[in-house]
């Protein structure tokens, strides 16, 4: 069962530019339409300026080029406090422009250097943002998935009552289910080839691993369905049953109930 896990980043980008409106607060910043991709010869200027500059390139939707002047700021002036701040825009900005590898990399500059910052939970929020908007349909390898999986879980687990941590939760709750829909299809390739041990396996995982997902009465079933295949009926029967208990409405259940009374009837959960 195929489902698009993806959801709109408009409030993720309104929560972004909230943060970078805090963290240039007090500071002047251009503001207009959009900009080109002109580049801007990097010499050496007083850091307000530099960084006054890459705000007004950013306000105008010239991501990229704001990323690159952001990170002037901090090559040029390193232990000024405008670095502090632009490290931090810099991955904002590349997220924007959907480099999210570079953003991965800026943020996670700003927190090797300044760990216990007050703007470190956006930091880690926009790592699992910057993976998240990278997950692939679930026909593709899902490396990525699993690396959004665990930046989002770090979210909350550092900042369990931060606004951040509260969309990472419902972001982690799709993953989950991108990530089951995976082993979902994996397992039913197997199933087809008569690979029915390999079948087994996948939809087991489901169960253990992705039990509060929308994949979870269809892997119930499947366990029911590969271990009379099998030839062990006990199982199937104690699989239904558990099915039985948590979806008892479902189409699911129906169909394991089905397969129950025709293949093995009488028989006990082991």
């Amino acid at each position: 069962m195929k489902r698009d896990t993806r959801v709109t980043i408009k409030p993720v980008l309104a929560a972004g530019m909230a943060a970078a409106t805090l963290l240039t607060a007090g500071c002047a910043g251009g503001s207009g339409g959009g900009g080109g991709n002109d580049d801007i010869a990097y010499v050496a200027r007083d850091v307000e300026s530099l960084y006054n500059e890459a705000k007004r390139r950013l306000d105008r939707g010239n991501t990229r080029l704001a990323a690159a002047l952001f990170d002037e700021v901090e090559r040029q002036h390193p232990y000024s406090p405008w670095a502090r701040r632009a490290q931090l825009m810099s991955a904002f900005s590349y997220y924007v422009a959907q480099d999210y590898n570079a953003a991965i990399g800026s943020a996670r500059r700003f927190l090797s250097i300044h760990p216990g910052n007050k703007d470190a939970p956006y930091a880690y929020y926009l790592i699992g943002l910057s993976y998240y908007e990278q997950i692939s349909d679930i026909q593709r390898d899902q490396s990525i998935t699993r690396q959004a999986q665990v930046a989002l879980r770090e979210v909350d687990r550092r900042f369990p009552t931060s606004e951040y941590a509260a969309d990472a939760r419902l972001k982690l709750d799709l993953v989950n289910d991108h990530l089951a829909g995976k082993e979902m299809a994996i397992g039913r390739h197997y199933q087809k080839m008569g690979m029915w041990l390999a079948a087994q396996l996948r939809f087991r995982n489901v169960v253990d691993e992705f039990d509060t997902t929308s994949h979870a009465p269809e892997a119930l079933y499947r366990m029911t369905e590969t271990n009379l295949a099998l030839g062990v009926p006990s199982e199937a029967v104690k699989y239904a049953a558990v099915l039985g208990a948590n979806y008892p409405g479902s189409e699911w259940y129906e169909k394991a109930y089905e397969l129950i009374q025709d293949h093995a009837p009488g028989v006990t959960a082991s």
